[in-house]
């Protein structure tokens, strides 16, 4: 009869929301809890290239370093580790002694999978249980898969994996390729799964997996509470539960729930990881994460947007992040060219010679001391910057940003909008936003592009009001709804204080109103 079992991959694929640092008596507490709750192969780390041995990570050297880990009872629990052919050297990797980390499982990329496939040869060499586990399958078409079935089946290892690294598997897509391995692979090779939360639609892959019972041994990953660099894994507890329901397995929902509430809910609560919908839109189009992710970390697009960059990537770069090349979409999706030349002469008659306000949205503006900064400062024209403020009306409310300027009702304005043409509308005052973001980064920052067309339209000075830079902890906006999931600090400080330095240097001077990381930084 078929075989099924459970693999925690916790401690590994959980690990790049921590960088794998656990400390080395939780991570022992992790693996000696997924033992006692039966869980049939506990993934203990990674093998890499790491220059000092860290024992409160989970990233190692040698497979010595990793067994240092494991428990001293370890009932029927099979240990794993993994390796990546791209980053760690086999001849580093001690042989099997019949004890400790008693499997392998090798990943390697498309572009190197031949090269991981003689990689796999020395795992097996040295006496492991091997798993061969190319890293997105759904990239791959049939005829590519059959070849990699054909070498997996020459070397014969323990195990074969499907990883759905993307996670842009649907059901369609498992029928199909569980299909294919399962007519095409030796049956005495278990077939693995591994998914990712990008659709939500991993517990719902793994029932109709599990629910197969395929006529040869399975494995099904899973982490805690489905930790993993989001959108993260497949809760473990979940499938457990499904596979003691269904399968009649035992595992242990209690330990589970012991190992959540010890060790993994207070990470969440730190970090996030789960479905959102920007994995979504890089599952979609089965893109490396890390595009949503850039795009993301860009502040001022929105879902919308991302969805429309991504629809135009080039199929050669999604596989293996490129972020030169995603700089390059986000500036071209940005800079929608258009005939400004009206709107310039309009504001270059407005602000002409004049010494403007600018408001950022910044927490200094939530306060009463600072907002009557902003009211005493004596400006000849006021301009808010990505937001309209609640507590006065400026003479222009300026718009770099999608996600912001889609948050309010345009005809409600109490005053003209000045735009930037990646905004795709007919506002009059539409000004070209190639024109206004540098190079250099933080190109999108709307501060920074409202100085340079102040600049660019004679202004004789610019005050700014609600500039605050980014501290650590603190709330950064005056308003709750201005949020955003942008993780910025002292690096994107400085960035934002040296392009100030060169607007000023420019010729328009700039003077802040109200505490400022950047006038520190200025001054420093």
């Amino acid at each position: 009869m078929a075989n099924t079992k459970l693999l925690d991959c916790t401690l590994r694929d959980g690990g790049y929301v921590n960088n794998w640092r656990w400390g080395f008596s939780a991570a022992r507490d992790i693996i000696a809890t997924l033992t006692r709750a039966g869980v049939d192969i506990v993934e203990v780390g990674f093998l890499r290239n790491v220059d000092q041995y860290d024992p409160d990570v989970t990233v190692c050297r040698t497979i010595e370093q990793l067994n240092r880990l494991l428990p001293e009872h370890t009932g029927h629990t099979m240990y794993s580790g993994m390796a990546m052919r791209s980053n760690y050297d086999i001849s580093q990797l001690s042989p099997y002694e019949g004890h400790g980390i008693e499997m392998i499982r090798i990943t390697a990329h498309d572009y190197d999978i031949r090269e991981g496939m003689d990689f796999a040869r020395e795992v097996k060499a040295r006496g492991y249980k091997l798993s061969i586990n190319p890293i997105n399958i759904m990239g791959y078409a049939d005829k590519d898969i059959l070849w990699i079935l054909d070498q997996v089946n020459a070397i014969h290892p323990y195990q074969f994996s499907i990883v759905d690294t993307f996670g842009s598997m649907r059901r369609r897509d498992l029928e199909r390729i569980v299909s294919l391995v399962d007519h095409n692979l030796d049956p005495d090779i278990r077939v693995g799964l591994h998914l990712h939360e990008n659709m939500a639609l991993s517990f719902c892959l793994a029932q109709e997996f599990l629910d197969k019972h395929l006529l040869r041994d399975t494995t099904v990953d899973a982490s805690l509470l489905g930790m993993g660099r989001i959108p993260g894994n497949l809760p473990i507890e979940l499938v457990a539960d499904y596979m003691n329901e269904n399968l009649g397995m035992g595992y242990d929902i209690d330990e589970l729930m012991d190992a959540i509430q010890d060790h993994i809910a207070p990470l969440k609560g730190e970090t996030q990881w789960g479905y959102t919908p920007a994995y979504f839109l890089s599952a979609r189009y089965n893109l490396h994460r890390n595009y949503a992710e850039h795009f993301l970390g860009k502040g001022d697009l929105t879902n919308r947007d991302i969805n429309h960059i991504l629809a135009g990537l080039d199929r050669s770069k999604a596989t293996v992040f490129d972020a030169a090349y995603a700089d390059g979409l986000y500036r071209e999706y940005q800079s929608r060219r258009i005939d400004d030349a009206a709107a310039l002469d309009t504001l270059h008659t407005a602000l002409s010679g004049k010494t403007v306000l600018v408001l950022a949205p910044g927490a200094s503006l939530g306060t009463p001391e600072g907002r009557a900064a902003a009211g005493e400062a004596g400006a000849d024209v006021v301009i808010s910057a990505n937001f309209c403020p609640e507590f006065c009306t400026p003479d222009y409310a300026f718009f770099s940003s999608s996600k912001r300027y889609d948050k309010i009702d345009a005809a409600s304005l109490p005053c003209p909008a000045v735009l930037t043409s990646n905004l795709r509308t007919d506002n009059p005052l539409t000004v070209n936003y190639d024109r206004l973001c540098a190079a250099d980064a933080p190109a999108g920052n709307s501060v920074l592009m409202l100085l340079r067309l102040l600049r660019l339209c004679g202004a004789s000075k610019a005050l700014l009001a609600g500039a605050d830079g980014y501290r650590e902890g603190e709330n950064a906006y005056a308003e709750g709804r201005l949020h955003t999931h942008t993780d910025r600090g002292a690096a994107y400080n400085a960035q934002v204080a040296a392009a100030l330095r060169a607007i000023q240097a420019g010729g328009l001077p700039v003077e802040f109103v109200t505490p400022s990381e950047y006038a520190k930084l200025m001054n420093a």
